[in-house]
């Protein structure tokens, strides 16, 4: 029996493994060519092809459960098509113990992915986009098309590129009053955090009063925010792409300063379902092998997966930002097409027997 499952686990993960790197490596190609058309000033081939190289494990845990969805679905549909699951079967094998075997390795691939998602994507994904950003140019006031927003209080910043050590280049601030007049905007080249304070250099200062218009230069200016480093490094990458630590400190962060965190809440619980995402999409994938993709051929079957991949991303893609045009807590939106998949395969699975 264990030689049984160790068949059933060797098949399926050779065909995750498989489709991964079929995927990953037409995103990479795809990527690089993407790349191709920012280059400007110090951000050439050489940078952009290692920008590719370092976004990596944001890649592969971003293809990790599709993979696994269509790893197991051709894996189970080859030993389906070689009537050896009908031989397994007949030898007495539960489908309830060929259901548990096929799905380790999408244990394996949670686990994978909770690593890459909580300590290595965001890391690398922040290096990368840093390093872009500043490779591309950072000396303009909201030169960088990259560049991150932020608002706290009556002060709306821009900051052309982020380095992970916190440090900054091309900062931005406009300053309102309560009547919603602009106070004064300021734009420095580079901003360093030194003993728990930020210090702004090569400071132009625009001031607003009613005296008139009077502009400032200073060499080095304090800077009294409540922003770390640690705040702005989740700044430099999309909600997505953040660890699940990072989505939470910022979610916090924002509710504190009395700002809307529904998209980084939303990125959260997306991030925290994504073990049962992956056990959802595993469970129709092996639900559609045993019933209605029992006979068919190979090519099929993978075009099945990928119809049936992509109504479930574009289901979590629509009812993201419903939740929040709408007002409902973004939980439901990411667990509602978690739900219907596995209802879906628990019913395929009790109409095979």
């Amino acid at each position: 029996m264990r030689k049984l499952d160790h068949y059933i686990i060797s098949t399926v993960a050779g065909s995750t493994l498989l489709v991964l790197m079929v995927v990953l490596s037409l995103d990479l190609v795809f990527g690089f060519i993407a790349e191709l058309e920012e280059l400007k000033n110090n951000y050439q081939v050489v940078e952009a092809f290692q920008f590719i190289i370092t976004t990596l494990p944001r890649r592969i845990y971003d293809y990790l459960p599709m993979a696994a969805f269509i790893g197991s679905l051709v894996g189970l549909g080859a030993l389906a098509n070689s009537s050896e699951l009908t031989v397994i079967r007949a030898a007495g094998v539960s489908t309830r113990r060929i259901v548990w075997s096929a799905m380790k390795p999408a244990i394996a691939v949670v686990l994978v992915g909770l690593l890459l998602g909580e300590y290595i994507a965001p890391y690398t994904e922040k290096i990368a986009q840093s390093k872009r950003a500043v490779a591309q140019g950072t000396e303009s006031s909201l030169g960088s098309k990259r560049g991150v927003w932020h608002r706290e209080g009556d002060t709306f910043m821009h900051f052309n590129a982020v380095e992970p050590n916190g440090e900054l280049h091309g900062i931005t601030l406009f300053e309102y009053t309560d009547e919603g007049w602009l106070k004064s905007a300021l734009f420095a080249k580079r901003a360093i955090y030194q003993r728990g304070q930020w210090l702004l250099e090569s400071v132009n200062e625009t001031v607003m009063d009613e005296g008139g218009t009077s502009v400032l230069n200073h060499n080095t200016l304090d800077w009294e925010t409540e922003l770390s480093p640690e705040v702005l490094g989740v700044l430099v990458i999309k909600p997505d792409n953040l660890s699940i630590s990072g989505l939470y400190t910022y979610s916090s962060y924002l509710v504190e300063q009395g700002l809307n965190a529904s998209v980084y809440l939303m990125s959260f619980w997306k991030k925290v379902l994504r073990p049962l995402t992956t056990a959802a999409l595993v469970l129709v994938a092996i639900s559609f092998v045993f019933g209605p993709l029992r006979s068919v051929t190979m090519g099929f079957r993978v075009f099945t997966g990928i119809i049936v991949g992509l109504i479930f991303k574009y289901m979590q893609d629509l009812l993201g930002p419903s939740s929040l045009v709408f007002g409902f807590d973004p939980v439901f939106a990411t667990l509602s097409p978690i739900l219907i998949s596995l209802a879906l395969g628990f019913y395929l699975l009790r109409r095979a027997g």
